[in-house]
This record gives C-alpha cells, sequence and structure tokens, in this order.
C-alpha cells in the first residue's frame, strides 16, 4: 500500500484509494479529529489529509507499512515520553499497520496543537499582549 503520488481533491478522494482496512484506520483518525475540532477545516495539503484552524494543525497519511501522522515539531517534543514506542522524527510519527493507533494519545496532540494555533493567532491579532509578556 503505497501512498499515492497523485493529490486528491478532498479527504473523501485520497482515503478512496485505499483498501477497506487502511479507509477504516484514516476514517478513524478523521472522525477522531473532527470530534476534537469541529470547527476545523479539511483540505488536502502536501498531497494529504489535513486540518487547519488559524493555520495548519495536523496531517496524516497512508503508507505501505504504516499510518503517517504530522503533529509538527512541537506536536511531537510536547509528548514525547509518551511517543517513545513510535518511529518519529521531527514533525512525523510513524504507526506500523497492524496495530492499534494511541488515539487518546493522537486526540491529546490535536487538542495540543489547537491550543498553540490559538495562541499564536491571539498574539497575532493582540500584538500589545505580546510584548507584556
Amino acid at each position: 500500500m503505497t501512498q499515492s503520488k497523485t493529490a486528491k481533491g478532498s479527504i473523501d478522494e485520497y482515503i478512496s484509494q485505499f483498501e477497506p482496512g487502511i479507509q477504516e484506520i484514516l476514517q478513524s483518525i478523521r472522525g477522531l479529529i473532527r470530534e476534537t475540532v469541529p470547527d476545523a477545516k479539511e483540505k488536502i495539503s502536501y498531497g494529504m489529509p489535513t486540518f487547519e484552524l488559524y493555520g495548519n494543525l495536523v496531517h496524516f497519511a497512508a503508507f505501505k507499512n504504516h499510518i503517517g501522522f504530522y503533529p509538527a515539531p512541537s506536536g511531537i517534543e510536547a509528548f514525547k515520553e509518551e511517543l517513545e514506542p513510535y518511529h518519529k522524527a521531527k514533525g512525523t510519527l510513524q504507526f506500523p499497520i497492524g496495530t492499534a493507533l494511541p488515539m487518546d494519545l493522537i486526540r491529546r496532540i490535536v487538542e495540543y496543537r489547537v491550543a498553540q494555533n490559538r495562541a499564536k493567532a491571539s498574539a497575532k491579532a493582540n500584538p500589545a499582549k505580546k510584548k507584556n509578556k
């Protein structure tokens, strides 16, 4: 199961290109993010399903042997101890296909990213607050 090189127009189109078992995993991640951040917008960015709220929150994608989850470097750093069992890089997590996804951890990472993006948006909208910190 290799990720498609062709960027799809919607998350539904992206997910539909995979076999049913992978579709189920991708839909579960999508549903969790929607539930956690109902006001986030969905889009395809970098050829991957992406959720956006005051900028990109997280991306996810399917590959041959893993599901990639991309919460930005800050999302990984904030949870690095809990993420120890997973392969990770600067802004990337890899969850092996065939193992249960850590859904509660993914939800908390998404919540963390939402708080970060809201704080950045607030600081940008109120530069005087930023100076007083």
